[in-house]
């Protein structure tokens, strides 16, 4: 995408690849490339910066502090498989997982840029389908996605397509959010139930069969997380719980702080199918990836006005308190206790090794 091209822009019913599959001319920097370039991405992403085709992608200081007075800056690489799965695909999770990076720090995303490794022989038509959902996500997120990078390696040098996507946007001025930052008598939020994803890629892979069907939770968090900042603007800590799940992400926060968390079993949001799917194959849910599901760790003086906010946006409606922040005894610094539905109470340890390989 950002290959050096000087080529114009045709509209996006024109297209230029008329080969079912990609092949290693689509990589080679010549004629085949650019019209890979021009039909799959240039003509689903639409948008100034990207149509100028340059080396880079160049946006006025203006124009970013406009935003705020910290530039955030991220990027992720996305190798699910399988590459399509229930509620979204491989270019839903790029732009979510990057948007959402961005968001948790309490910045605005504004720009992203998109790499792909693509094996030779996949379809054009998929990777057509990857791009536009790529573009659907963006347009919901706000985001523009402005240059980029396209490579294509031999067969059986990569699986089928890996994407990479970096994002820039701005931290507003009132909002200093890190995982050091919670204090005893703080609140523990979520915004809906956990485990979707993780589950929704077991059914994908056709895993588990299950009665009822389960989807990714996969969506962009920065619309929740601005209303969320705007009830309250100084969220402790806030993060995106995906690889590793709700465990992992709550160990980096008590650990970084020097505090305990004491979480309740009661009032963990499960969906039943999730619970059932981790009974069967032995799976904690709280280690489960999610794709559109965020802890946010806030003064309980604000949690009620929080919570509000969070249930009044489509990503939050299920939100819900699931656990405490308290201070850490000497002995059991940085540590997340469960409170268990029998009475007892068991620690949550980090996740060691992985529950599912390959799940973003």
């Amino acid at each position: 995408m950002n290959d050096r091209a000087a080529i114009s822009i045709k509209s996006s019913a024109q297209r230029r690849v008329r080969d079912a599959s990609v092949n290693l001319a689509h990589g080679g920097g010549g004629r085949a490339m650019r019209d890979l370039i021009e039909d799959v991405f240039v003509s689903t992403f639409d948008n100034p910066t990207l149509a100028a085709l340059e080396d880079q992608a160049v946006f006025a200081l203006a124009g970013l502090a406009a935003h705020g007075d910290r530039l955030a800056f991220t990027t992720d690489s996305y190798v699910v498989d399988p590459l399509f799965f229930p509620g979204g695909d491989i270019g839903t999770l790029a732009v979510s997982g990057t948007v959402n990076d961005l968001a948790v720090c309490g910045a605005t995303p504004l720009y992203l840029s998109c790499a792909v490794v693509i094996e030779e022989g996949f379809s054009v038509d998929l990777l057509r389908s990857v791009a536009a959902s790529m573009q659907r996500v963006a347009l919901e997120a706000g985001v523009a996605i402005v240059t980029g990078d396209t490579k294509v390696v031999e067969r059986g040098c990569a699986d089928k397509l890996f994407i990479n996507t970096a994002g820039i946007g701005v931290v507003r001025r009132d909002v200093a959010i890190s995982a050091c930052h919670a204090r005893p008598g703080d609140v523990v939020i979520v915004n809906g139930y956990l485990g979707d994803h993780g589950a929704a890629i077991l059914v994908a892979r056709q895993q588990l069969a299950l009665d009822a069907d389960i989807e990714s939770d996969c969506c962009p968090l920065n619309g929740l997380i601005a209303a969320m900042l705007d009830a309250c603007t100084q969220i402790h800590c806030l993060r995106d719980a995906t690889r590793g799940g709700v465990a992992t992400v709550l160990n980096e926060f008590a650990q970084s702080s020097n505090v305990t968390i004491r979480l309740d079993e009661a009032a963990l949001p499960l969906r039943e199918q999730v619970k059932g799917a981790c009974e069967i194959l032995g799976l904690d849910p709280l280690y489960l990836a999610n794709e559109g599901k965020l802890v946010a760790v806030v003064p309980a003086d604000t949690a009620d006005r929080v919570l509000a906010a969070m249930r009044a946006h489509p990503a939050g409606r299920e939100a819900a308190t699931i656990g405490t922040v308290e201070r850490s005894e000497a002995e059991a610094s940085g540590l997340v206790v469960m409170q268990t539905v029998f009475g007892g109470q068991r620690i949550v340890d980090m996740l060691v090794g992985e529950q599912l390989p390959r799940i973003c």
